[in-house]
Parts: structure tokens; sequence; C-alpha cells
């Protein structure tokens, strides 16, 4: 087993601004899935961040990305920054989830609002 998330990412899909460590273990994308579905927000976080740091590059596959930003916004729904973090990474992949972003930065809003 790797010793993060973001080493897993990594040994899977290559980093941009590290080599892939050498490692003689089984990499299958649905082992890392499964791994990604239950790990808490701030592995989540630690692996987008440390793969993706300006959210435009990285290697991580945009249905990857955009996933690990569904299961960190399940995990902490009242964060703001996140919300809007979130949005953007969807903004830029394309039109097909512009209403969706719209949506996080208008929760994003909401919540700024009320505090």
């Amino acid at each position: 087993m790797h010793r993060s998330l973001t080493a897993h990412a990594r040994c899977l899909y290559g980093d941009e601004y590290r080599p892939t460590p050498a490692c003689g273990l089984e990499h299958r994308e649905h082992y890392f899935i499964e791994e990604l579905t239950f790990a808490d927000a701030g592995a989540v976080l630690a692996m987008l961040r440390e793969l993706c740091p300006n959210i435009v590059d990285g290697h991580l596959p945009v249905w990857v990305r955009n996933l690990a930003y569904r299961l960190v916004l399940l995990q902490r729904p009242d964060e703001p920054a996140l919300l809007r973090e979130a949005a953007q990474s969807l903004w830029l992949h394309g039109p097909d989830w512009d209403d969706v972003a719209a949506g996080l930065v208008a929760r994003a809003d909401a919540l700024d609002a009320s505090s």
C-alpha cells in the first residue's frame, strides 16, 4: 500500500513537477478510486494541491479531479473557499459544468453573507 493518497496518485498518473517514483505495487485505477472514495478531506486536498498546485496543471484526469472535489465538498459543505476552488476547477474544463460551478459560487456567496 502507498504511504498516502498523493503517493498513490503520483504512481498511477505521474507528476508534472516530480519524477514518478519507482514502485513495486500493482497500479490499477479502481484501487486508487477506492482509496480516494474513503479518504478524508485533508488527504484529498493534499493530493490536489500537491499534484495540481495551480488548478490548471497536473496530470490527474479531469474526471478524477472533479470526483475529488465532490468528495471534499461532501465532507466540508460549508467552506466558501473550497466551494469556489471546486467551481474554478469546473470552469476550466468546458461549458458542460458551468451551471454546477455557478451553483457552487452562489452557495459560497450565501454562506459568506450569512456569517
